[in-house]
């Protein structure tokens, strides 16, 4: 019976697999790929560890000396590096506190050495470089400042020597690097200057530059802005002062204004031309008279009728008083001769100086006078000092402008006096440079939009 049921069910699968001879491939397919991926997933990659063989290995390894590190590391020293900015009221001990250095023999030369005693002498705010070793001994001071040589600095340097201390003083050249900057007026020149960040030094050279086309004390509007490309002259890497203004821009009452310096070199060039500054199509904004007597200032008082505080009763004011401390330098506006110079009534210490063209200026109430009578000046040059001498309430300088005897106002009388022209030689390379100079303006006016934006 059994053998009859097996037959039935062989019969049975035989069957199947005709009918259904691709389903049964399919699945054994299957089958066997899945076997297949399992065998291969758990088959080992490398032999068992437990079948490999273990060895033991031994070496002697010889002990590197201690005393010979202990010698290297007792030896080894190494530089402190510090700056502080002096003080009103340092002393040689508080400023080598100040730079972590405890060394007397430091503190007594800087007290008793007559270059080192510079340090310390004169005004604050000098700043000081120190190299310190790890023990807190100076082993090397250096200070520098700037001098009326606008090339050169001159540095301080305090060294150790095998004998000691010892100072020299050195002269060396400035590093000119250009800086762009602009800014917008909202109530003065200087405000917005300080806003941006510029230096007084830049902002009153702006406002010689273009001083014959704008009255910085009268036309200025909320809105005026400008740009401005300047040096600043590095001594060893460190700003130390301003130097002069390369390029400026300045949009005032909506008019634009442009001014780049520009010394004709080879061709073209003369020894009486010393360079100045242009209109960047090649005209030049210096002229045959400044405009103001003194660099640029609060002006106390204008070509006008007014209130005398000594006479006390109203008079033509025939002139124009510039607000300035006692000391500060006085220049004449144009190139001529000096026709007086000593004191004379009201005006004190006066100078009058005779120009071309039936043209002279006054110069009242100084304190010091600097020329004499028959002298030749040439424009800008100092003739004396502001003071208080005559009928003055207080230190000013008293400037006037005679043509043919008549006053005029001073400030008229420099923007309509002629400009000096470039040497026509010298145009191909002025046009290289203006160039040059349009791009650095709209670069600085870019740094305006940004800090708005």
């Amino acid at each position: 019976m059994i053998k009859n049921e097996l037959s039935r069910g062989l019969q049975a699968v035989s069957g199947f697999i005709h009918r259904h001879p691709k389903r049964i491939t399919g699945t054994l397919a299957a089958l066997l790929l899945g076997t297949g991926v399992t065998a291969f997933g758990v088959a080992p990659l490398a032999p068992d560890a437990a079948d490999m063989p273990v060895r033991q290995v031994l070496e002697s390894v010889q002990a590197l000396p201690i005393e010979p590190q202990s010698d290297m590391l007792g030896e080894f020293s190494y530089s402190l590096f510090r700056t502080e900015t002096t003080r009103s009221s340092d002393t040689a001990d508080a400023l080598l506190r100040r730079l972590a250095i405890d060394d007397a023999s430091a503190s007594a030369f800087l007290r008793a050495d007559t270059n080192a005693r510079l340090v310390l002498s004169g005004r604050a705010g000098k700043t000081v470089t120190v190299e310190a070793s790890d023990s807190q001994q100076l082993l090397k001071l250096s200070m520098r400042w700037a001098t009326e040589d606008d090339s050169q600095f001159k540095r301080l340097v305090v060294e150790r020597t095998p004998t000691g201390l010892v100072s020299r003083i050195e002269s060396a050249p400035y590093a000119a690097t250009a800086r762009l900057a602009s800014g917008s007026i909202q109530s003065s020149l200087f405000a917005a200057t300080d806003e941006a960040r510029i230096p007084d030094a830049v902002a009153v050279q702006v406002a010689e530059i273009f001083s014959s086309d704008i009255d910085f004390r009268r036309d200025l509007r909320k809105g005026d802005r400008f740009n401005v490309v300047y040096e600043t002259l590095e001594a060893d890497g460190e700003p130390l002062r301003t130097g002069r203004v390369l390029s400026a821009e300045f949009v005032n009452a909506g008019k634009t204004h442009q001014a780049m310096w520009f010394q004709p070199q080879g061709q073209g060039a003369s020894a009486a031309n010393k360079g100045g500054y242009y209109t960047l199509d090649g005209q030049s904004l210096r002229r045959a008279y400044l405009s103001s007597p003194v660099e640029f200032s609060r002006v106390s008082s204008g070509f006008s009728m007014r209130f005398h505080p000594i006479l006390q009763k109203w008079r033509a004011h025939l002139g124009t008083d510039f607000a300035a401390p006692t000391g500060t330098p006085a220049r004449t506006v144009g190139d001529g001769v000096v026709e007086f110079a000593g004191a004379q009534n009201g005006y004190g210490n006066v100078v009058f100086i005779r120009h071309r063209n039936g043209h002279e200026t006054v110069y009242a109430h100084l304190s010091q006078i600097s020329v004499q009578r028959g002298q030749n000046v040439s424009q800008g040059q100092t003739i004396g000092l502001v003071g208080a001498t005559g009928w003055a309430t207080g230190p000013h300088l008293h400037f006037e402008f005679r043509v043919n005897g008549a006053h005029q106002d001073p400030m008229t009388i420099a923007k309509q006096s002629e400009t000096l022209t470039l040497p026509a030689g010298a145009m191909p390379a002025f046009r290289a440079v203006a160039a040059g100079v349009r791009s650095q303006l709209q670069a600085a006016a870019s740094i305006g939009q940004t800090r708005a934006e």
